[in-house]
């Protein structure tokens, strides 16, 4: 899934109000953080994530690799922080965020 300009637009605005949820740090991302990501995800569908100083890995690095291990999109990298989105498979839709059309 693709996002729009307008879609990451809407979904930077969320991420403003939201935690950061996952740490990244000198181990990297291993399958622990991938299924921490996957559940957070899951769960909140934006997740905010945070590349800690001790970390080899840059942002930009572990968004891409975060987001290919959960099938996620990367909606904005900024400093050591980065915001991913993916769809949740929630049974009530009142609970999933609802994008705005191209």
């Amino acid at each position: 899934m693709e996002l729009t300009s307008k879609q990451r637009a809407q979904l930077r605005g969320l991420a403003n109000g939201i935690d950061t949820i996952v740490h990244i740090g000198k181990d990297g991302i291993g399958e622990n953080l991938v299924k921490q990501a996957n559940d957070a995800l899951e769960a909140r569908e934006l997740i905010k994530c945070r590349v800690l100083e001790n970390s080899m890995l840059t942002s930009r690095e572990a968004a891409g690799n975060l987001a290919r291990e959960t099938r996620a999109e990367v909606v904005q990298v900024i400093g050591t922080k980065f915001i991913l989105y993916r769809p949740s498979h929630k049974k009530d839709k009142n609970d999933r965020i609802k994008l705005v059309k191209a």
